[in-house]
């Protein structure tokens, strides 16, 4: 299961896999990785972007599907994803089971870093419970 670590909250996603999004500060195109936790940690699974441009171009295998450049990372399994919140930018969505909503909805808006990681208290890949903060 995948957690969001913000401060002292931790917030069980209930899910083993989302989807992060986000725009683009300087192009103001959409981006999208999708991520799950594995034993190994937690793998980026797919990446789609709706543009290129200004550092941010697809990878060289990238095909367009439903409106945007998709391909399929090749990158090593990681403990932890820090998500960085300048203010300069809108707000990480973070959609789970296609539903999005902003990282502040989970967190607060103040906080920075926000990390992504696998939940310390649970079974990796499972989604059983419910999303919500706690205390940590």
């Amino acid at each position: 299961m995948i957690c969001l670590l913000a401060a002292s909250v931790v917030v069980p996603l209930g899910v083993p896999a989302i989807t992060l999004r986000w725009t683009h500060s300087v192009e103001k195109v959409v981006w999208e990785e999708d991520w799950a936790d594995t034993p190994a940690g937690l793998t980026m699974t797919a990446s789609r972007v709706r543009g290129s441009g200004a550092g941010m171009d697809p990878a060289p295998d990238a095909r367009w599907v439903d409106g945007a450049w998709t391909w399929f990372p090749h990158v090593a399994p990681l403990p932890e994803v820090v998500l960085r919140r300048s203010g300069a930018t809108a707000d990480w969505s973070v959609c789970l089971r296609g539903a999005c909503k902003p990282m502040s909805d989970y967190v607060g808006p103040e906080v920075d870093p926000v990390r992504l990681a696998p939940c310390a208290d649970g079974p990796r890949g499972e989604a059983d419970a419910p999303p919500g903060p706690r205390s940590g």
